[in-house]
């Protein structure tokens, strides 16, 4: 309500009524409600299963054979060497894919995206303990091989990605970005990855959780990793074994979901979230 106008000055003696400020309390409120679901959610989710199993982990008695490989000593290093592979898998199948995906989207090689698609489609159409099997002949048994398999295996999600979210950037957004004086490659960065953004990261997102899981197959061919605790767990009919890693992998998997999802919240430009 305004205060009474005399002679175009405000009457002292009703001052105007302030309005009231949004408290802190009423500001993070606003900021948790504009969050997306399943960036509060999938935490939520996370540590009602991680509180789950570690109270199992600490109620339940093991045999000496779990014991060998569910010692923390033993379990932690076992989580590390997974998440090592994982990440060393993701590293180099970004540096691979998003350059390449950029490449087949430029006017002069896009003649060759059937063509890399369809060879980056050979990994997910082939078995994946197949596919590590068979690098196993030419590069041998480890830690090399089983990188080389995931990255085959991986490519295509992230590589997909990044060339349809290039090609559904608007040709007139281009054209008014070289209209005014950008060059290709100012174009390319400033407009065209920005907007194509949220869709390069869940591919990225998707391959990192096929990494993930795809990682337990390493065991098969000499490489460390959950998967170990997964067949030892079968072929010694040791359930508490069994129910660890997949529970750790399934753990492991939403993590690194639920962080690549930050990850796309913040790079992605305002008004496209």
């Amino acid at each position: 309500m305004s205060a009474p106008v005399i002679d175009g000055v405000p009457d002292p003696a009703n001052p105007p009524e302030s309005l009231p400020e949004s408290s802190p309390g009423t500001s993070l409120w606003r900021r948790f409600r504009a969050l997306p679901v399943d960036v509060w959610f999938e935490p939520l989710v996370i540590v009602v299963v991680a509180a789950i199993f570690f109270t199992w982990y600490g109620l339940t008695e093991f045999t000496s054979n779990e014991l060998a490989q569910l010692e923390w000593s033993v379990l932690g290093t076992t989580i590390v060497d997974h998440i090592e592979l994982t990440v060393t898998a993701a590293v180099i199948v970004v540096a691979i894919a998003i350059p390449l995906g950029i490449v087949l989207t430029r006017p002069k090689l896009t003649r060759l995206t059937p063509i890399a698609v369809g060879i980056a489609n050979i990994g997910q159409a082939a078995p994946a303990v197949g596919l590590l099997v068979l690098f196993t002949f030419a590069f041998g048994t480890g830690f090399r091989t089983a990188v080389i398999g995931l990255v085959v295996y991986a490519v295509l999600p992230i590589l997909q990605n990044t060339i349809v979210g290039l090609r559904q950037v608007d040709a007139r957004t281009v054209e008014a970005a070289r209209g005014i004086g950008f060059s290709g490659a100012r174009t390319l960065f400033q407009v065209e990855l920005p907007l194509a953004v949220p869709v390069i990261l869940n591919g990225v997102r998707t391959a990192l959780v096929i990494l993930v899981g795809t990682a337990t197959l390493s065991t098969f061919i000499g490489a460390t990793s959950l998967g170990t605790l997964i067949t030892t767990g079968i072929t010694l009919f040791l359930p508490n074994l069994l129910i660890a890693g997949a529970v750790l992998v399934a753990l492991l998997a939403m993590v690194i979901d639920w962080l690549g999802r930050l990850v796309e919240l913040v790079a992605t430009p305002r008004g496209l979230a």
